[in-house]
């Protein structure tokens, strides 16, 4: 089944959190590039939170966007440093089924260009759990964008192929998507 893509972009459902102990809905820079981005692509923004950096805070919205059934993909944004109270990588890991091990590694790897050796203190993961992505990054406007743009925008693209996570999401049934496809096909033809 992860084999299977589309040729019509499947709109996802995603919310975005940004973890920080001094930003707001106002200053939350790195939460608006990852918000313009979702919908740049033909996403849709379920919801957005602003949470201080704190281990159960971040569980108590991940767990209830986790359990959600609309929400798909969660986007967090920062918390992944290395400073007393970066938390987010031990807020989110026992909550996630599956670690998605190449994130966090192709991440360090395009950022080492931008950034270099400095690259080694993100600690940006990833996970699926429940049918529904999380992927966290470092608190930058650059990290979210070189994560968005370099990573994620691919992985949650029903058209990328070889393959893609969207089949392995909550609310999606990728073989009537490209069965509807194949019929709105014959019907042009």
């Amino acid at each position: 089944m992860a084999h299977h893509i589309t040729q019509d972009l499947i709109q996802l459902k995603i919310a975005v959190l940004t973890v920080s102990d001094t930003r707001n809905i106002i200053t939350d820079s790195s939460g608006e590039v990852l918000i313009d981005s979702l919908k740049a692509e033909g996403h849709e923004l379920v919801e957005r939170r602003i949470v201080s950096d704190d281990i159960y805070k971040i569980r108590a919205v991940l767990s209830q966007w986790i359990a959600d059934e609309e929400t798909q993909v969660v986007l967090i944004t920062g918390g992944t440093g290395f400073t007393s109270r970066d938390s987010t990588p031990e807020a989110i890991t026992p909550l996630l089924e599956k670690i998605i091990e190449g994130y966090g590694e192709i991440f360090r790897s395009v950022s080492v260009s931008q950034i270099g050796t400095s690259t080694l203190q993100s600690r940006a993961i990833a996970g699926l759990t429940n049918n529904t992505l999380v992927f966290s990054m470092p608190g930058s406007n650059n990290a979210c964008k070189t994560a968005w743009n370099e990573i994620i925008k691919d992985q949650i693209d029903s058209r990328q192929g070889p393959c893609n996570f969207v089949p392995h999401l909550k609310n999606i049934d990728i073989r009537a998507c490209i069965s509807r496809e194949k019929i709105a096909c014959n019907m042009a033809d």
